[in-house]
């Protein structure tokens, strides 16, 4: 499936007329060529939540903090740590199969944009998604003249944002919009608490096209950045994405030593970037663990190491052509 999935980019691209080197996004904010990807399809998961992770400190110049992506069906949550997102360290279930594969951090939660909301007439209770309009809120949302109450509606008729007809909502009721308004905030906010390793206050970023649902101040939050260009922190995030190599191994330091046990996985990390698609001349050692694991002979220790740097270029000629990715 990864195979014909890149070869049907890399088709549709070339039907356009558009000769470019192509790069996956990958799950941890960096990027890899089109043959890593068909050998390593796992780590395209959740690509995309990672790269508005990535958008977001560029954006604000935040190098740690909670960034929350409000997008029109879901808002995901993750957390920035030294300007890339923070790996989750338990198992992950991907289509209720349990892995160890490498995997961010995130909450995801059923508000965006598009959400849609249900009223009940008769004593006043209401429930928020988890279905959604998605793509179709600019017709089934009432402030575009549809028939279906959603976040923006919301949003739209308690002044809070401005797009769409307002005179469209305004019969509802204000009081309703207001306890609906309440619990779409307490939802977000549940969900930055969960993804906090302490109790203090941390800085919270907006992005995404659907954080217009969402106030200037948020409690657990010692800021709330709203940066310019937030719609496309994305488009940003993967734009601006280096190249990444990682290695994940149990060395016996009795065979080197540690010095050249550390020398050697940084190494491979290198190797392993530059198979990825980054330039062999400028590469660096983003993040290195070391782990002694005092149950296996040979003064055993488990090493993981990330290296990273820009996009490669083979060529002066694939240069001018520019990179596509995706």
């Amino acid at each position: 499936m990864a195979q014909a999935t890149a070869e049907g980019f890399v088709a549709a691209l070339k039907e356009e007329g558009i000769e470019a080197n192509v790069f996956f996004g990958e799950n941890d904010g960096t990027l890899m060529s089109v043959e890593y990807a068909k050998k390593y399809p796992i780590l395209t998961i959740a690509c995309g939540p990672t790269n508005s992770l990535r958008g977001a400190s560029f954006l604000t110049g935040k190098e740690n903090a909670i960034v929350v992506d409000v997008g029109g069906t879901t808002t995901d949550i993750g957390v920035l740590a030294q300007s890339f997102p923070r790996e989750s360290s338990l198992a992950v279930e991907i289509g209720g199969a349990r892995t160890n594969f490498r995997m961010p951090d995130l909450v995801s939660i059923g508000l965006g944009g598009g959400t849609i909301i249900r009223v009940n007439e008769t004593d006043g209770t209401f429930t928020i998604g988890p279905e959604s309009v998605g793509y179709r809120l600019p017709e089934k949302g009432l402030v575009f003249g549809g028939d279906t109450l959603t976040t923006t509606d919301v949003v739209v008729a308690l002044g809070r944002a401005n797009i769409g007809d307002r005179s469209k909502v305004a019969h509802l009721d204000k009081e309703l919009l207001r306890r609906i308004y309440d619990r779409m905030v307490e939802m977000v906010e549940m969900a930055v608490d969960q993804m906090k390793t302490s109790s203090g206050d941390a800085p919270v970023i907006l992005v995404g096209g659907g954080s217009i649902l969402l106030p200037d101040q948020l409690r657990g939050a010692s800021e709330v950045m709203k940066p310019e260009h937030l719609g496309v922190a994305n488009a940003i995030g993967a734009a601006i994405a280096q190249v990444s190599g990682q290695i994940e191994r149990v060395f016996s330091l009795d065979e080197r030593g540690r010095e050249q046990t550390l020398a050697y996985a940084k190494d491979l990390a290198r190797e392993e970037a530059i198979k990825a698609g980054a330039d062999p001349s400028d590469l660096t050692i983003v993040d290195v663990e070391d782990v002694p694991l005092a149950y296996l002979p040979g003064n055993a220790t488990r090493i993981r190491v990330k290296a990273a740097g820009p996009l490669g270029s083979a060529s002066a000629e694939q240069y001018e052509k520019g990179n596509v990715i995706l």
